[in-house]
């Protein structure tokens, strides 16, 4: 991924065949004849065509015998700093030396260029009367290019150190720091004075990691992400000038992924480690930790990317859930068991603290069987040895609660959620496996006395009607939780073997003598 190492450089282009170069791209070792002299203030021929002025096609950049004397002096009066004005001690009345013209500085500037850096930069090439020769605007595209290592012409190469992000300069570039005497055939002149209008768009360096700055984190971290951690954040994805290149916030949904597994670019991967659920931070990410030199969709080649994140939530899918018990009465000695009947409020939320649901808010309990499937199993297993009047945390991870898909309108993808629960009654339940048990002796004449017309065959109705004067009169008990006329019903049908709707003598057996769990 481009540039993480090799030493590889990259250019304009004009010496990689088949590909769009700029002005500031010095091709060695190539040489045209010179310009028409009888058109010296002209560029091209009227009605031609533009071009880029230094294409992958044979012209010569550099002069024939002329080569640009050391810079040490003019690179140190590059570092200047101030308001739009000329810089000084360049000699803006001369056209033999490099004059720079700081028109807009931005306020924050953490970072200017130094030679070895790679920068895109917008630009506007004219003559000294006006005439353009070429523009970046023109091809919708920056120029990208290291500065200090010979690719560009000595002029530019000098007026870009010093430069921040956002910066704009009016440099003037004298013959002997472009193009000298030979200028370039057809479109420079010899001995042209060049004028640019340069906009820098961004700046890096092959040695650059990423850079995290944290601006807000929570007062309690309890657990920070790590490696194989699954996140939900919410993203502004921005270049280093602001430009805005995507959020998740246009969408109304969080970017969900898991870390350290390759999933995102290298520079997420590593500037997501350590954050707290709530914290938001800035990661800015050079592009050999981003998309690298080719870019992708609307990310160009080689940009920095600057990303704002807030950490919603995470998890990894080896939790399982997590219960704090905040208050138990001081007797509590009968603890909640799979099957039995409760009645508890709870508050649901993420684990960011956006409440979702809330029985207190609808005035009214929430009531299940324990272990039946009617919540969700985290909730379902959270529920488990607690007592009346206890109040208690469940946080329960997407697998055991609504997975990747969620609850549509109502709780997002791969969320955990945050159950404050209070258990407000419970009832008891039956053993696993019975819906209705006998709680004393049973009639030895048990058929004759359901079979109250004595026509030896049981019907539904009498069948109903009995069990509801047992459960009446405190002999019987049904499965709580549950709609007592299914419960008889599937009693009955147990029992009706042939499925006539009747239940003769023969077809009926107590559950106990039974080695099925026959219902009754």
């Amino acid at each position: 991924m481009w540039p993480g190492g090799g030493g590889r450089e990259r250019g304009g282009g004009c010496c990689r065949p088949g590909r769009a170069g700029s002005l500031f791209h010095v091709c060695k070792g190539r040489r045209t004849s010179r310009p028409d002299q009888r058109r010296p203030s002209s560029v091209r021929p009227r009605g031609s065509p533009p071009r880029p002025l230094l294409s992958s096609t044979p012209m010569a950049i550099r002069a024939r015998s002329w080569r640009p004397p050391p810079p040490p002096l003019l690179l140190l009066l590059l570092w200047v700093t101030g308001q739009a004005a000329p810089v000084a001690g360049l000699g803006l009345g001369s056209d033999s030396e490099l004059q720079i013209e700081r028109r807009f500085v931005p306020e924050e500037c953490p970072r200017t260029v130094r030679s070895g850096d790679f920068v895109r930069y917008h630009y506007v090439g004219t003559f000294p009367d006006g005439q353009k020769f070429d523009s970046s605007y023109d091809r919708d595209s920056t120029f990208n290019v290291f500065v200090g290592k010979g690719q560009l012409i000595a002029g530019m190469d000098q007026a870009l150190v010093g430069m921040c992000v956002n910066e704009r300069r009016f440099v003037k570039i004298p013959p002997k720091l472009a193009y000298g005497s030979d200028g370039v055939s057809g479109v420079i002149p010899p001995d042209s004075v060049l004028h640019f209008d340069v906009l820098l768009m961004d700046i890096w360096n092959s040695e650059d990691q990423v850079q995290i700055h944290t601006y807000f984190k929570p007062p309690s971290c309890p657990r920070t992400i790590q490696v194989s951690d699954f996140v939900r954040y919410h993203y502004n994805g921005t270049f280093l000038d602001g430009t805005l290149f995507d959020s998740s916030y246009s969408r109304n949904r969080t970017f969900d992924t898991y870390i350290g597994q390759g999933y995102v670019i290298p520079g997420i991967d590593e500037g997501l480690l350590g954050v707290c659920i709530g914290e938001k931070r800035r990661i800015v990410v050079p592009p050999h930790l981003g998309y690298g030199e080719e870019g992708r969709g609307n990310i160009p080649g080689s940009a920095v990317l600057v990303f704002d994140i807030h950490v919603i939530d995470f998890h990894n899918p080896s939790d399982s859930i997590s219960i704090t018990s905040h208050y138990k009465p001081p007797d509590c000695s009968v603890l909640s068991k799979k099957g039995d009947y409760l009645k508890y409020h709870y508050n649901a939320s993420l684990l960011d603290g956006t409440l979702l649901d809330s029985t207190w808010n609808l005035g009214k309990t929430y009531n299940i069987v324990l272990g039946s499937g009617q919540v969700v199993l985290g909730m379902d297993m959270g529920l488990r040895e607690m007592c009346v009047g206890e109040k208690r945390t469940v946080i329960i991870p997407p697998h055991l609660g609504y997975g990747e898909a969620g609850v549509d309108g109502e709780v997002p993808g791969s969320a955990v959620l945050v159950f404050d629960i209070e258990l407000l009654e419970l009832v008891a339940g039956l053993p696993e496996g019975y819906m209705f048990v006998w709680n004393g002796e049973v009639s030895a004449n048990l058929f004759e006395e359901i079979d109250k017309d004595g026509d030896g065959k049981v019907l539904l109705e009498e069948f109903s009607e009995y069990i509801h004067a047992q459960v009446a009169s405190g002999k019987g008990k049904l499965a709580p939780g549950f709609d007592a006329e299914m419960i008889v019903k599937n009693m009955f049908t147990n029992q009706d073997r042939n499925g006539d709707g009747k239940v003769t003598a023969e077809e009926f057996k107590l559950k106990d003598q039974e080695t099925k769990h026959d219902e009754l």
